[in-house]
C-alpha cells in the first residue's frame, strides 16, 4: 500500500522540467503529469452502514473519447483515480462508476490556474452518491501526507 500511495504522490508532486545544458535559453518542456494535465477523482466507497468496501473498482470515464482511467478501493474504502485533462478539458463531461453506479460530472478547473490541484471528491455510500468538490483538497492533502 506504501508503495502506491508513494507512486501516486510522485505522480502527483513531481515537477520535471528540461532545459538544455549550454547555450541559448530554452523554454522548460511540461511533463504530462504536471499540474495542467491532470484531473484527480477520488473518495471514499462504503456500504450503507458506513463500513469501507475494499476492492471495488470505480472507473472514470471521459464521455467525448471514451477513455477509461481506473482505480480500486483501498482497506478504508479510499480510492483515487488520475485522468490526463488539460486546459483545453475545462467543463468536460465525466461519468463516474463503481459497484453499479454512476454519476455525471463535469471537470470543474480554471484553465488560466496551474498552481492549484484539480479534481474532485465523489463519495458512494450504500446506494447514494456525493459529489463533494470542497472536500477535494484537504483528502488529497490528508492522502499525500501518509
Amino acid at each position: 500500500m506504501r508503495g502506491r500511495r508513494a507512486a501516486v504522490s510522485g505522480l502527483l508532486l513531481a515537477g520535471v522540467l528540461a532545459s538544455a545544458p549550454a547555450g541559448p535559453v530554452v523554454p522548460p518542456a511540461r511533463a504530462e503529469h504536471a499540474i495542467e494535465y491532470r484531473y484527480t477523482v477520488l473518495g471514499y466507497v462504503t456500504d450503507a452502514a458506513g463500513r469501507p468496501r475494499q476492492g471495488v473498482r470505480v472507473e472514470l470515464v471521459r464521455e467525448k473519447t471514451g477513455f477509461s482511467y481506473l482505480g480500486e478501493t483501498d482497506k478504508a474504502g479510499f480510492y483515487v483515480i488520475i485522468a490526463r485533462l488539460g486546459d483545453e478539458s475545462a467543463g468536460e463531461s465525466l461519468s463516474l462508476r463503481a459497484d453499479g453506479q454512476t454519476v455525471a460530472l463535469r471537470a470543474r478547473m480554471d484553465p488560466a490556474d496551474h498552481e492549484t490541484e484539480r479534481g474532485t471528491q465523489v463519495d458512494f455510500t450504500g446506494r447514494r452518491l456525493l459529489e463533494r468538490p470542497t472536500a477535494f483538497a484537504p483528502t488529497l492533502k490528508r492522502f499525500l501526507s501518509q
